[in-house]
C-alpha cells in the first residue's frame, strides 16, 4: 500500500482517537513531516508515520501519568 500523508493522519487518528483529538494528530503528522524534511532533506509517509506515532504515544503516556497523579 502506498501511503500518503493524509492516509497517515487518518490511520493515526483512528488509532489514537480515544486519546487525542484529530486536530492534534494532524498537527503531529505535519510536525513530523517538517522535522524529517529539516533533518534529512526528505520525508516519506512511512517515516512520518513512525515519528508521529512515537510522539502521540509519548503524549498519551504523559496525559495518563498526569491524570493518575491528580
Amino acid at each position: 500500500m502506498a501511503w500518503t500523508f493524509e492516509a497517515v493522519a487518518e490511520s493515526l487518528a483512528l488509532e489514537f482517537g480515544e486519546v487525542h483529538p484529530a486536530e492534534m494528530v494532524i498537527r503531529c503528522v505535519e510536525a513530523a513531516r517538517h522535522s524529517a524534511e529539516e533533518v534529512i532533506g526528505e520525508a516519506s509517509p512511512e517515516l512520518v508515520e513512525r515519528i508521529a506515532r512515537k510522539h502521540l504515544e509519548v503524549l498519551a503516556l504523559a496525559a495518563a501519568e498526569g491524570n493518575a497523579g491528580g
